[in-house]
């Protein structure tokens, strides 16, 4: 099995992401925010509504709109104007427009914020359309592909090209949002999980404790199906497709990498011995344990193997174990299938795994040729030495029937033997001239052209 891709960009993030972030500024109201709206600041909103979405640069189809108010730098004596907007199908923002021609826009999530001194900020959002400024955000997350009904909702802040937020699920995932500044929804999005980011970081969750966000990981331990107490868990990253890949350690002793898929459900699990990936497991000593393991399983299902090495093919349809063994007591290896529960183990030696639809790829194909030799002196073929094999397929029979082709040492010509399939057991020979109406006859040198 090939190790797990796993992608940099939340590397790079945490490691690149320095500028700090800036928060939408306070107007300096000189009365109390009114709770009701002014006609009049309506009239005045509505008037440069469409020059504010212009200069700024938001995605927004303009619903409503108040004037908030006026402020001028006692200093630079630059004016100031603050507007409330509220999109049709999006978020709202406040957008300002400076006496200099300078556009600037926070959404409503953002000066939904208390000051720094605890007090409301006086640029909170307080148009009908703006009531949950959540709301906007779920199209927006959805372009992500996580699953993810929005329950609540943090801004961390923004830089020159990007906002993020903390976003919190109704399912009890978290995630980094990251959007461009100002969020619009045909711009790049990306979100991140909040295990990505450990507490000091500046885009650290906040809504949610680290235990709550590694929750996950039990919940996939669970739908996987292996025997685990969960002792630890760790978010090891995300993969090319955005997948999310959480690292569990057992109390038995075992380890999983498990793969999220964007919808939240298990994609895929792999043992901690088959990848490097792991952290939390002692990936050394639980190969060994593992080959001990697969050793007396093998044993006890009669194939004498003491494995010194192996190499996992992907779980079946039972969610079984199937792994390619390479034996330290004997040429021949064999591929296992190895189940839950006692006794649950099938063994197909090299020489006819690929009748299960398994390939053995550690070990020398020749090793496998004695085996088919005593096969064929079973059948009554016993002059011929095995020198070449070659696996033809099953049948869609009922029951199937699988076919191997093997050719001659004296280089006269070979046979077509024919098996069935449950358990794998040989059952007659076609010498290869009568072989033509077995998927095209034989086809290994020495076997074509003779009679």
């Amino acid at each position: 099995m090939r190790p797990i891709g796993i992608g940099l960009a939340v590397a790079l993030m945490l490691a690149a992401f320095s500028p700090a972030v800036v928060m939408a500024p306070a107007f300096a109201a000189s009365k109390p925010a009114k709770t009701t709206i002014d006609p009049e600041a309506h009239k005045k909103g509505m008037a440069v509504a469409a020059d504010l979405v212009s200069g700024s640069g938001i995605d927004c189809q303009v619903a409503d709109a108040r004037l908030i108010g006026e402020n001028t730098d006692p200093k630079t004596k630059v004016k100031t104007s603050f507007v409330e907007l509220a999109c049709a199908n999006a978020e709202g923002f406040v957008v300002s427009k400076t006496s200099a021609g300078a556009y600037s826009a926070f959404s409503c999530i953002e000066t939904a914020e208390p000051l720094p001194d605890g007090k409301p900020n006086t640029l909170l959002c307080m148009l009908p359309g703006n009531a949950d400024p959540k709301a906007g955000l779920s199209p927006i997350m959805a372009r992500t592909g996580f699953d993810c009904a929005i329950d609540k909702v943090r801004p961390i802040g923004h830089t020159t090209v990007n906002v993020y937020y903390e976003i919190a699920c109704a399912n009890g995932a978290g995630y980094v949002l990251q959007t461009s500044s100002p969020p619009r929804a045909d711009k790049p999005v990306e979100a991140t999980p909040c295990a990505a980011y450990p507490a000091e970081n500046n885009l650290s969750c906040k809504l949610s404790d680290r235990a709550t966000q590694l929750a996950v990981a039990d919940k996939l331990m669970a739908s996987f199906g292996k025997p685990c107490t969960v002792k630890d868990r760790r978010f090891v990253g995300m993969s090319p497709k955005h997948e999310v890949l959480y690292e569990v350690s057992c109390q038995e002793g075992k380890g999983y990498v498990l793969v999220q898929a964007q919808n939240g459900s298990l994609a895929q699990g792999v043992d901690c011995v088959n990848s490097d990936l792991c952290e939390l497991t002692d990936a050394r000593t639980a190969k060994t344990e593992q080959a001990a393991l697969y050793t007396s399983l093998a044993k006890k299902a009669g194939f004498n193997c003491d494995v010194s090495k192996y190499a996992p093919f992907p779980p079946n349809a039972q969610n079984q174990d199937v792994v390619e063994l390479v034996c330290s007591n004997r040429p021949d290896g064999a591929v296992g299938v190895f189940g839950t529960k006692p006794g649950d183990t099938t063994i197909y030696d090299c020489a006819h795994s690929e009748l299960a639809r398994y390939r053995c790829s550690l070990t020398d194909a020749a090793a496998s040729y004695p085996k088919l030799t005593e096969e064929l002196k079973s059948l009554g073929k016993g002059s011929c030495v095995v020198s070449k094999a070659r696996t033809v397929g099953v049948t869609a029979d009922t029951p199937p029937r699988g076919f191997i082709e093997v050719a001659c040492a004296d280089g006269l010509q070979g046979f077509m033997i024919e098996y069935s399939v449950n358990p794998i057991t040989p059952k007659t020979t076609v010498v290869c001239s009568q072989a033509g109406g077995i998927a095209g006859g034989c086809k290994l040198p020495g076997n074509t052209g003779k009679s």
